[in-house]
């Protein structure tokens, strides 16, 4: 079920000339060190960052040798402003940040150091005047949530065939009003009711949670923010507990457990925003790098945790899934 919608491939980006020649040759300036910033609430063990980095090591920039990383990694959302101020302090040649609220932070902080970003939707976030001509020093990846957020509400209808009420799960920070209203729109033509519940901080996830079950929700579309999809295995395991059919943003959540995933990898968007690192930290103007789109998504769908809950996953969802984890 993977789909190609984007103007290019990451295979082709990562298969090009770039790779191929000498790491030392790479890097811009021999016996310079490049200082590289962070406002990302993934921790720096996360499979996003250690991807990123690799990535960094294949284009020559390597930390410990000609690479010095300040900033932070795994931040709260009230922490954003201090940890984004000390960064800029620091004078970085680049910021990795995102996504929306990072980004916000920084942006109010500096036009001037390139920030290579990811957002639901960069253009219409106000990070990028537009996808092929960014404009400003913010550059990235834009993850088509909203449009996902209803493929994933589609795929998860499908795979709870019986359901009559299914939740959508926000987060209220950064939710738009109107596209939850599309979502519930979109589920009544199927005769479903969708109960949507904002959540402010991620310690109010799990009685969020609690909540949709009490109400009579037979399933949980989780939308697409770093609240439900970063370091996310404890909630992953706890609707496992409870025995409720679910739809995550991410590729690899199946694969770490949860029941269904449709998405792009995170670990290939992360390796992305590291070659888009690289051409700024080798001279390039943010505001000349195109923002990017993720161009593949999978459909990952967990039979162990299916058998475990006790639902049965139809199998002509299941024959259309681009892995199967028996």
């Amino acid at each position: 079920m993977a789909i190609d919608i984007g103007r290019r491939n990451f295979l082709a980006a990562l298969g090009g000339a770039a790779v191929a020649r000498p790491l030392a040759v790479r890097a811009q300036d021999a016996g310079r060190t490049y200082r590289l910033g962070f406002l990302n609430p993934m921790v720096r063990e996360g499979p996003g960052v250690v991807a990123l980095f690799d990535e960094l090591r294949r284009s020559g920039f390597i930390e410990g040798q000609n690479l010095l990383v300040v900033g932070g990694f795994g931040m709260r959302n009230d922490q954003i402003d201090s940890i984004a101020a000390s960064v800029v302090a620091a004078s970085p040649d680049a910021i990795v940040a995102g996504p929306e609220l990072p980004l916000r932070a920084l942006q109010k902080l500096t036009r001037t150091i390139p920030l290579i970003g990811m957002a639901e939707d960069m253009v219409a976030d106000g990070f990028a005047a537009s996808l092929a001509q960014p404009g400003g020093n913010i550059t990235g990846l834009s993850l088509l949530s909203p449009e996902l957020d209803g493929k994933r509400q589609e795929i998860l209808i499908e795979a709870v065939p019986g359901a009559r009420k299914i939740a959508a799960l926000a987060d209220a920070n950064i939710a738009e009003t109107a596209h939850l209203q599309q979502l519930q729109q979109a589920a009544q033509s199927h005769g479903i009711e969708v109960l949507v519940r904002g959540v402010a901080k991620r310690d109010d996830v799990v009685s969020a949670i609690d909540d949709v079950k009490a109400s009579g929700a037979q399933a949980i579309n989780f939308l697409a923010t770093p609240m439900f999809s970063v370091n996310n295995a404890d909630l992953i395991r706890y609707v496992t507990t409870l025995r409720l059919p679910s739809i995550y943003q991410w590729a690899e959540d199946a694969e770490d457990g949860a029941l269904i995933a449709y998405g792009p990898r995170l670990t290939e968007l992360y390796r992305e925003r590291a070659r888009m690192v690289a051409k700024v930290l080798r001279g390039a103007k943010a505001a000349d790098l195109p923002v990017e789109q993720p161009d593949k998504f999978e459909l990952v769908i967990n039979l162990q945790v299916a058998k475990a809950i006790g639902h049965e996953v139809p199998a002509g969802l299941v024959a259309r899934a681009d892995k199967v984890i028996q």
